[in-house]
């Protein structure tokens, strides 16, 4: 690793840090005191054995020992806590900056990724991060502190031992030197498999039906602990060299006792050293032992944490969707005379890949259903995604109530358009949280005339908690979901309702209730209904018909099954009788 590559890790790490400096430096502080405790016993110790040798008293050094040994110890209790306090705020601050920006990130971002790895850089990779924030920059400065407070004050004991020391010192630095690249690399391909095994993990048990209908859990087993065994290769790589740099540790600071050892003893038999400036000098080659054998383990957990952060740092290179803090201007007479208007769009959802629509101008009345069919992969859901900002065009403009879409707030714009995707996906919650999830403010009666509209009030009245029950706990079928996802869009009355193939799961009965709702909100706002099977459109006011990301045709359902052969094509596919007007 290059140094300026390693400079700039640290400031990644430091960046995480830095809103908490203030808290660092009077743990350093702390630390300071502490270690100086630490430091000061040896010199108190010499003073004792001058006494003893001199016949002076030393019960006013033993108390001062004593002394040392108490604060020093409360000192260092405190540092402790305070900076590992300061380590779960960081934590908590990447969590939370990450939580609220994958919450704004744009959909074609979060498409390309999977959820379970994301999900493992606000968990584990902040765990990683803590250690290196917390219990690391404790033993980081504490060991720091004491390895050159005790070089310091063994230079003034003796300097010739101090040389001694420092030669082993430094063949130990050497080898820790040359073998953290490797272990840095070791760990951020461990901390890697893990995320891939978090993704992949998350899909199969996504798809556990699939996985188990179709006879695949020893396949799906092995791709998972195919990852976590690629994480503990790389994890145990790791370990590897992690052991040999604190075997170098310890090795070499024992190296050095016994050189202080022999060299110590030739000295103070020629008279150059006295016995008790040789036992201040040893303990403190002995107390070196900790601090050289915790910045060997700190370094490593250092290591972690900053793979750790810049992972979670990769998390701010990803776009997000635009803060627009302007309200669009709107007035009564927009709402009255507007449409959505499509003026020569173009749109892809990759830079290069083909258009998913090309040159799409059409006009969506501010009242009505208009409905837009055709085969998979022709542009449908593009349109809503449009319409949502989920994703913005290449070329051409979208027109809401007069005013060009990008002119609209998110807020604003995903306030008056409710949509309902084609998965029906329940957020975790009870099931009133569910329906309240897109009109928080909606009442009790709201709630159950929605439930009515979509026939699944008495099932409701049959839960063990009614609206209160936990999704979680209760067994939710298909087309149950579907009607919930359903009537949490209806409970607001919503302006413009978007409708993603949301009625392919349900009875002939609900779907006839459901067509009725939909013919109440098509006459105060607009309804755009995405389907699959036909019967579910043939009523509405216009049909857009679309093919390979081009407008083919548009009309009623009368016009187009006289004029264009795509929808009479998908009308006979599936055999849906059309019925005399």
């Amino acid at each position: 690793m290059s140094e300026n590559k390693r400079w700039q890790n640290l400031r990644l790490l430091w960046s995480f840090v830095r809103p908490h400096r203030r808290t660092l430096w009077i743990g350093i502080v702390l630390g300071l005191i502490a270690t100086g405790a630490s430091l000061a016993t040896p010199l108190v110790t010499k003073s004792v054995l001058d006494g003893l040798s001199s016949s002076q008293p030393i019960a006013p050094a033993v108390a001062l020992l004593v002394v040392l040994l108490v604060a020093g110890s409360l000192i260092g209790m405190a540092q402790w806590i305070l900076l590992g306090r300061m380590g779960e705020r960081v934590v908590l601050d990447a969590r939370s900056s990450m939580v609220r920006r994958l919450f704004r990130l744009r959909i074609g971002e979060l498409a390309t990724r999977s959820p379970g790895e994301l999900v493992t850089r606000v968990t584990s990779d902040t765990v990683l991060l803590r250690e290196a924030a917390a219990s690391s920059l404790v033993s980081l400065v504490n060991g720091t502190i004491g390895l050159f407070g005790a070089l310091i004050l063994m230079g003034m004991l003796d300097g010739t031992l101090l040389l001694t020391t420092l030669a082993a010192l430094a063949v130990v630095g050497a080898v820790i030197g040359l073998l953290m690249p490797k272990m840095a690399k070791a760990q951020e391909q461990a901390q890697g498999a893990v995320g891939r095994l978090g993704g992949v993990l998350e899909g199969a048990l996504r798809a556990i039906r699939t996985v188990k209908a179709s006879r695949a859990e020893s396949r799906e087993s092995r791709r998972v602990i195919g990852e976590a065994e690629e994480s503990a290769r790389q994890a145990i790589r790791a370990i590897r060299y992690e052991a040999a740099a604190f075997t170098a540790a310890g090795f070499g600071v024992g190296l050095a006792i016994m050189l202080i050892l022999g060299l110590g003893a030739w000295r103070v038999s020629e008279g150059l050293l006295t016995v008790s400036a040789l036992v201040a000098f040893l303990l403190y080659a002995f107390q070196l032992m900790e601090p050289v054998s915790t910045l060997a383990m700190t370094f490593s957990s250092l290591q972690a944490g900053i793979a750790a952060a810049a992972r979670i740092r990769e998390i701010d290179a990803l776009d997000v969707e635009p803060d627009d803090p302007t309200p669009a201007r709107r007035t009564p007479l927009d709402l009255s005379t507007s449409a959505l208007v499509f003026d020569n769009v173009t749109a892809r959802y990759a830079p290069g890949a083909a258009p998913a629509i090309q040159n799409i101008s059409l006009e969506i009345p501010r009242r009505g259903h208009t409905a837009i069919v055709g085969p998979s992969g022709a542009g449908k859901t593009t349109i809503f995604s449009l319409l949502l900002r989920f994703l913005n065009p290449d070329s051409g403009q979208l027109v809401l109530d007069g005013l060009p879409l990008q002119h609209w707030p998110l807020e604003d714009l995903r306030r008056r358009i409710v949509y309902v995707e084609q998965d029906t996906p329940l957020v975790p919650g009870t099931l009133r949280e569910n329906l309240l999830y897109t009109h928080e403010s909606a009442t009790e009666q709201a709630i159950w005339e929605a439930l009515t509209a979509v026939r699944l009030s008495d099932r409701v009245k049959e839960l063990p908690d009614g609206l209160d029950t936990a999704l979680s706990t209760a067994v939710i079928s298909g087309g149950e979901r579907q009607r919930i996802a359903l009537a949490r869009a209806l409970v607001g009355d919503p302006e413009i309702l978007l409708l993603d193939e949301a009625t392919a799961q349900l009875d002939g009965l609900t779907e006839a209730a459901v067509h009725e709702v939909i013919d109440r909100i098509a006459r105060t706002g607009a309804v755009l209904t995405i389907a699959h099977r036909l019967s579910t459109v043939i009523d509405a006011n216009q049909i857009l018909v679309l093919e390979a990301g081009h407008l083919r045709a548009q009309g009623t359902h009368e016009t187009l099954l006289a004029t264009d052969t795509l929808y009479q094509d998908l009308i006979a596919a599936l055999r849906i009788s059309t019925p005399a007007r």
